[in-house]
């Protein structure tokens, strides 16, 4: 059985991932946040709500409200850019509210060694997947840390920011 001290660990991590995303898109307008410095598709804006969309996704596979079952049909497009309709400021506000509502399911959840049968996506394997509540909050760490990544290099080619240097700066108080 899991203690306090297991979900204030997996709350600090969560908010150590997110803060440090945050740094990668701090000072950006609307356009720099749309825009694609790689040949990769991916924006900083569209990380943004791709990384809020991740949060209340997991949400839902851990209280019941996923469906069953994903197909291409059902994969959201514009998941991973930020429309010429959204602005910055609205997409981190969407981010930041699916935050707190995985760090509410995290100090709620009765019990994270709890077993739950993962939805079905095209890419899954033939027999069902089964996961622990605990496995499914580190994933999404593991998600938000992976996109930090692909944000840090698309930050770095928009205007040269590092988001390590920014992190530095923080912990030095600055």
């Amino acid at each position: 059985m899991e203690s306090d001290q297991e979900r204030r660990d997996l709350l600090a991590m969560a908010a150590d991932q997110r803060t440090n995303f945050r740094y990668t898109v701090e000072n950006l307008d609307d356009e720099q946040a749309r825009s694609r410095t790689t040949v990769s598709e991916l924006t900083l804006g569209g990380l943004v709500k791709h990384l809020a969309a991740v949060q209340r996704g997991w949400l839902a596979v851990i209280d019941g409200s996923a469906p069953a079952e994903f197909g291409w049909s059902d994969i959201d497009r514009d998941a991973y850019r930020m429309t010429e309709s959204e602005t910055l400021d609205g997409v981190l506000g969407s981010f930041d509210e699916a935050a707190a509502e995985f760090d509410r399911t995290v100090r709620d959840e009765p019990d994270l060694d709890r077993r739950i049968t993962l939805p079905r996506y095209p890419w899954s394997p033939a027999e069902p997947v089964v996961w622990t509540v605990r496995q499914i909050l580190l994933h999404v760490f593991r998600e938000i840390a992976h996109h930090s990544g692909h944000a840090d290099i698309i930050r770095e080619a928009l205007d040269g920011s590092s988001t390590t240097a920014r992190m530095a700066a923080a912990a030095a108080g600055n």
